[in-house]
């Protein structure tokens, strides 16, 4: 098998070396040279280079990236979004292959090579969402990998049928399958909670759980996740998305909290947002909690903003829990990278032999510098191929 060398490149801005590439995977890192040893050579230029970035927590399929500017209409709540949404996205398309690969094409281009992304599964759509999300990721070849959580956006036990669809989902194939707010969208977290649980452990996949609720609410339902993953022996398959409240709770009931998450195998998703209350991040490290970080939907019905850049939203991350030594900043990327790898079932996900090969490159002096300047990506290479060449696209 021919084999590609990355020659003299950094990883994670430590000394210059040569990175070997073959079937997809980094098959050996050795001394930099200039020798290609009769296989084809790519001049990394003494950049520094990352792991490929993995967003933990997308929406491909709601995004209007590409489309003509829209206007951010409907009521400011989670219910409201969510009806506003159902309202408008037939009249522009969504979700469709197109507009699922144009999100893609820009999280290549920032350098996300892996994602787990959230995809509506409704009465309205059915499962027609996944199969375009999966027509449009298998275009690139390889170069991007999208990991699907099929989710009952709009609700699962007052939409009858739903979880039907969720099951057929995972008969299907998803991994994973999401929950949204038991507590006060559905209104019946226990039902909620024990249809999800029960199709995750007779169909063997992972569940992924918006929890929007704040304080004492959300709390409650952690407590009622924490019993039936136990309960199921779904350790390592369970995550928690957005969780807010954790950072709202008095300090002893959070590390109880935490103390529970830990020993349920429980890990987290987040997205940062601005305003939001801090996590106990570095509570959640010591224990062994996992942390993933995320865009959430870019360009979409809920709102205008977001470019899928995963160096930006670790920035966010790092801004918004107070992260300043150089350790605790390159921490932050490594939430969005190495420490994500099993947000999308890998084993390993750095630049070591065996790992995929998965690369970005910028020109930073360090990881703080790549981390606090955000500077654009010289090179990407997913799944093996060279996907982004001085920050635009050859695929």
């Amino acid at each position: 098998m021919t084999s590609t060398v990355l020659g003299n490149v950094r990883p994670w801005g430590g000394e210059a070396v040569d990175i070997w590439l073959s079937g997809g995977q980094i098959s050996a890192i050795t001394p930099a040279s200039t020798a290609s040893a009769g296989g084809a050579r790519i001049e990394g230029k003494g950049l520094l280079a990352l792991p490929g970035l993995i967003n933990a927590h997308a929406h491909v399929d709601k995004s209007w990236w590409g489309l003509p500017w829209v206007s951010y209409g409907g009521e400011r709540t989670t219910q409201g979004r969510i009806a506003h949404e159902r309202a408008e996205r037939a009249g522009l398309g969504i979700p469709s292959v197109a507009t699922t690969t144009a999100v893609l094409r820009e999280f290549l281009r920032h350098g996300t090579t892996a994602v787990r992304s959230h995809v509506d599964v409704d009465l309205g759509v059915g499962l027609q969402g996944i199969e375009y999300v999966r027509e449009a990721t298998a275009a690139f070849d390889g170069a991007i990998d999208v990991e699907i959580v099929a989710f009952p956006q709009d609700g699962v036990m007052r939409r009858p049928g739903v979880l039907e669809l969720l099951d057929a989902a995972a008969a299907a194939g998803a991994n994973t399958i999401g929950g949204i707010d038991p507590a006060s969208i559905d209104r019946d977290p226990v039902a909620q909670l024990d249809g999800l649980f029960e199709i995750a452990e007779r169909r063997a996949v992972g569940l992924d759980i918006h929890l929007h609720d704040h304080d004492q609410l959300g709390a409650f339902q952690y407590e009622l996740i924490i019993e039936r993953t136990k309960r199921a022996g779904l350790a390592g398959r369970v995550t928690i998305s957005h969780g807010f409240a954790l950072g709202e709770l008095p300090a002893a009931q959070r590390d109880d909290l935490l103390d529970a998450l830990r020993d349920a195998g429980i890990g987290w998703a987040t997205v940062a947002p601005i305003g939001s209350a801090p996590l106990p991040w570095s509570a959640m490290r010591d224990r062994g909690i996992p942390i993933g970080l995320g865009t959430d939907g870019i360009r979409d019905l809920w709102s205008p903003f977001g470019d899928g850049d995963m160096l930006r939203i670790a920035l966010n991350f790092a801004r918004l829990h107070g992260l300043r030594s150089d350790t605790e900043l390159g921490y932050a990327v490594e939430l969005a990278s190495s420490r994500a790898a099993g947000y999308v079932h890998r084993a390993v996900h750095d630049l070591a032999p065996g790992a995929p090969a998965d690369i970005v490159l910028v020109d930073a002096e360090n990881v703080p510098d790549a981390l606090v300047r955000v500077p654009r990506r010289e090179l990407v290479i997913g799944g093996g191929q060279v996907v982004v060449r001085e920050g635009e696209l050859v695929v």
